[in-house]
């Protein structure tokens, strides 16, 4: 494991209230530990009753906002560790290694997931003005959970509650959300996504295009096209970003892949290893359990016999 060059965390903010109240319906709403799709689309509510090992998981662009116990995020060799009341934002599709450090079977780990609209974000960086930009570039960062947003988490969080109502009301509180995460303090890396030609949209078309065709032998040429960059410059800003170059960013994408039809599909590792573009299935299993930690078969035995929380 490479040594941990940057951590960053910060302490709850005082919102005791409000966080009781979330912790307390998202307790009540889920049926035991693991991650659960809610009745709105873009919510996903996550439970963890015990510490968990680095799980590798590929994270989407979403809000992830733990509403009580701890996380820590791996990306490249920087550490995020976040608890209550702060919330982790993901810009583009990236690969991390999460590990819930903080979780009793009597306060269990509580975590709000929310999917990202790049559409709405779009509409909205007009209306908001633009945070003064800090160095780093990557797609995984940190901001506080300001007031204004835990109270417009709760109000999505109730709705559930009142499951007629979501199709109105839903859209309304997402949209409010979106404004809030744009107004904070990390609002400019989200802005920089949408906005046309921003470095981070550039990423992640190359990223797009790398999760399209994730089995073929792409030519970076091609990646530094879509991107609108040179190749030098791709190279550069793609680490930046990810914290890796494009050929290792595939990489993981076809051993995520390969663990996805393996544990859904039932396929033998050889057979997911030619899916997903490897010819030889020594070198698969080598990079499999560099990642995962264990070859192919164990490790996906070892997870069918636990829920896959550490990995949101």
């Amino acid at each position: 494991m490479s040594e941990v060059a940057n951590l960053t965390t910060f302490a709850p903010f005082d919102g005791l209230a409000p966080q009781r109240e979330l912790a307390a319906r998202i307790a009540r709403l889920v049926p035991g530990d693991g991650v659960h799709q809610s009745a709105i689309e873009a919510l996903g509510l996550i439970q963890a009753s015990a510490p968990s090992q680095p799980c590798a998981a590929v994270y989407q662009p979403s809000l992830c906002v733990v509403v009580q116990g701890s996380k820590q995020a791996r990306l490249g060799d920087e550490v995020f560790v976040y608890d209550a009341l702060n919330y982790l934002v993901v810009s583009v599709t990236l690969p991390v290694i999460g590990q819930i450090l903080t979780a009793t079977p009597a306060q269990p780990y509580l975590c709000l997931r929310i999917n990202l609209d790049l559409r709405m974000l779009g509409e909205l960086v007009l209306q908001v003005p633009p945070a003064a930009p800090r160095p780093s570039d990557r797609a995984l960062f940190l901001a506080r959970t300001e007031l204004p947003l835990l109270d417009a988490l709760l109000r999505l969080v109730r709705l559930l509650d009142t499951p007629q109502e979501i199709p109105v009301i839903a859209p309304l509180i997402l949209r409010e959300i979106s404004y809030r995460a744009l107004g904070g303090d990390l609002g400019y890396r989200l802005r920089d996504l949408v906005v046309a030609d921003g470095g981070g949209q550039r990423i992640g078309r190359a990223i797009d295009l790398l999760k399209t065709r994730y089995a073929e032998t792409l030519r970076v040429e091609e990646l530094a096209d879509a991107a609108h960059l040179s190749v030098s410059a791709l190279h550069h800003r793609f680490k930046a970003v990810t914290s890796l170059s494009p050929l290792q960013f595939q990489k993981s994408l076809r051993l995520h892949e390969a663990r996805r039809l393996m544990l859904s599909e039932g396929l033998e590792a050889a057979v997911a290893a030619h899916r997903v573009g490897y010819e030889s299935a020594s070198q698969f299993s080598r990079e499999y359990r560099r990642l995962f930690g264990a070859p192919p078969r164990r490790e996906i035995v070892a997870l069918r016999t636990q829920p896959l929380v550490a990995a949101e």
